[in-house]
């Protein structure tokens, strides 16, 4: 798998969006409701993304917030 998500993207899966994800699932839906499994499992679903740093749903897009460096073939000449 080639990783296309960067640091910023993977930050916010982990700490704000699977935590907001299991609040909502345990304490406010409830875990026995089918909305509360389904917060759950999205939550799962960000953490593991995140934690290989690939989006499934990125690729058909052709989208990537990973950030590269340009290769030295395509960066400008430094002036003297």
């Amino acid at each position: 798998m080639k990783r296309n998500m960067g640091t910023v993207d993977r930050a916010l899966r982990t700490f704000a969006v699977a935590p907001t994800l299991i609040v909502l699932g345990l304490a406010v839906l409830g875990i026995g409701s089918v909305l509360g499994v389904a917060a759950l499992v999205v939550a799962g679903i960000m953490l593991a993304t995140s934690a290989v740093a690939h989006c499934p749903l990125y690729t058909p897009f052709g989208i990537s917030t990973r950030h590269r460096a340009p290769s030295p073939a395509t960066r400008s000449p430094k002036l003297a």
